[in-house]
């Protein structure tokens, strides 16, 4: 008994120390801050910004001021459509990706895509996103009634639809209060500056925040 003993005792010590480290393995897992994707197009992508100034940057300061730690990642590319983002989806949304904030349709707006050309690839990322088991935020963009009733009408209700169809948050409008707002747009009236940026980060901060305490435990 005085040599096993002994060797028992050590077995012990090992098994102690595994389980101890896989604790501390979990709780620092844990408390590393989740990752937010930002899928998008050139307002993601911050055109004509520093990356300091873009949204996905000022998303993340006024997460931060809000107590909610995250790092946001900047996915996106000037000029993508919704099937461009489709296209990129699988590469662009890496694996560690907490909350996928799904950007995109300006640019189908502005080409004339058929909103149902739009829907149907953007049901196609959130179908990608979710065999993966990454949680969506749908942002959406307001289309002007001046390019069509009948295509603004159906254009401004695929966000809502795949909203619904998803059980995914939605967050109408990525330029809402900043829009037309002369000096909170660059000089094309297309994309926000920095001043606008910071506008739009502030304002989905709170929708982000909901959407990463609502994931799956």
């Amino acid at each position: 008994m005085s040599f096993t003993a002994p060797r028992f005792l050590d077995r012990r010590r090992i098994l102690a120390g595994l389980v101890l480290a896989t604790q501390i393995a979990a709780a620092r897992a844990q408390a590393k801050p989740p990752v937010v994707t930002v899928l998008g197009d050139s307002i993601t992508a911050g055109l004509g910004l520093p990356a300091r100034d873009a949204m996905p940057a000022q998303l993340q300061a006024a997460l931060s001021r809000m107590g909610v730690p995250a790092v946001v990642r900047a996915a996106g590319v000037s000029g993508d459509t919704s099937g461009g983002g489709l296209a990129r989806v699988d590469f662009s949304v890496a694996p560690d990706t907490a909350l996928c904030v799904v950007a995109l349709g300006g640019n189908d707006l502005l080409q004339g895509v058929e909103p149902r050309v739009t829907k149907a690839n953007l049901r196609n990322i959130l179908l990608k996103l979710r065999t993966r088991r990454i949680p969506v935020l749908l942002v959406g963009v307001g289309a002007p009634p001046l390019i069509g009733a009948a295509y603004a009408r159906e254009f401004n209700a695929l966000y809502p639809a795949l909203a619904r169809e998803f059980a995914a948050p939605l967050y109408p409008n990525i330029l809402a209060g900043v829009g037309g707002v002369r000096r909170l747009m660059q000089g094309d009236g297309i994309h926000p500056n920095a001043a606008g940026a910071r506008i739009i980060g502030e304002r989905l901060a709170p929708v982000v925040a909901q959407a990463l305490r609502a994931r799956p435990a």
